[in-house]
């Protein structure tokens, strides 16, 4: 089974700390890479990749570094940036091709993947449309597809669904979810929903550091406690809402009804609720706030 080890794997621009000491170990199955936009997330997946040079540490293949694997690991890599860049009056089958040609594919393998990895991304009755065409969900899925050319065990996808509607994205995730059993898939998301029913292990990360790591419901369990349901006053909504996180808020008869993540009880009638991945990601990713004095619920 595949493994790559991350070693306190850092990037440094000038004074500036994009990525600082992120250790972890990734075998076979899906991970999500969390966190919000200018985490460091594309900086480390860009180290992964190859593509950009640690300042320090290392990171292991199977036990041998990849600067060191060269051609050997980039033939094992699969790689869909965020802004991935295609030839829009290529059609999707020549664009596939094209790009087995440049990997050295022999023609007659390239043909018949090329054609397997249409069938499996839904692509197979456009494959002479001309890609400028596509739809955005269309254009993510040939992304899919250029990355897997040449049999990929490792899948590198970078905000994947960014700009799809719902159902092109539940779409992305079951061919992601179909891909898992034999490769290592890191997809590096904001979207919650992207990761929450289709990885196995959950990468949090803020300012450039891993907080957080493990399945969907070790980390619930840190958070379980700390996520509450309460009603108030239209009036008093605003306020609960400037001094705790609200990851639902809804108007009703009786009043305004708030989820909050807070590790004291907001207000007397509060009671306990169940925790989803929203709360995780709230609950780490929370501003610094000044909380209201303690409850007694």
């Amino acid at each position: 089974m595949l493994e790559l080890r991350l070693e306190k794997v850092s990037k440094n621009y000038g004074s500036k700390k994009v990525v600082e000491g992120v250790e972890c170990v990734l075998s076979h199955g899906v991970y999500g890479l969390l966190g919000a936009n200018g985490a460091g997330k594309t900086t480390l997946l860009r180290m992964i990749c190859g593509i950009l040079e640690m300042t320090e540490g290392r990171i292991l293949c199977d036990g041998m570094e990849i600067r060191k694997m060269g051609a050997e690991y980039r033939r094992l890599l699969g790689y869909l940036p965020q802004n991935f860049g295609y030839y829009p009056e290529f059609t999707a089958k020549k664009f596939l091709l094209y790009l087995a040609a440049l990997k050295a594919i022999p023609r007659k393998e390239a043909a018949d993947k090329v054609g397997e990895l249409l069938r499996l991304v839904d692509l197979e009755e456009v494959r002479d449309r001309k890609i400028k065409t596509f739809s955005g969900g269309m254009v993510r899925r040939l992304g899919i597809a250029q990355a897997l050319l040449g049999d990929s065990e490792i899948l590198i996808l970078d905000e994947p669904t960014a700009g799809l509607d719902p159902k092109e994205r539940i779409r992305f995730r079951n061919i992601i979810s179909s891909l898992s059993k034999d490769r290592i898939i890191i997809l590096s998301t904001h979207i919650v929903s992207d990761v929450e029913y289709i990885a196995d292990k959950i990468l949090l990360m803020k300012g450039g550091r891993l907080i957080g790591t493990g399945n969907i419901e070790h980390l619930l369990t840190q958070v379980r406690g700390r996520v509450w349901e309460c009603c108030v006053r239209p009036e008093e909504a605003e306020k609960y809402q400037a001094h705790f996180p609200v990851s639902n808020l809804r108007n009703t008869e009786q009043g305004v009804k708030l989820r909050i993540v807070s590790d004291v009880c907001p207000l007397p009638d509060a009671v306990p609720a169940d925790p989803d991945l929203e709360d995780v990601y709230l609950y780490y990713f929370r501003e610094s706030q000044c909380p209201l004095p303690a409850a007694k619920c």
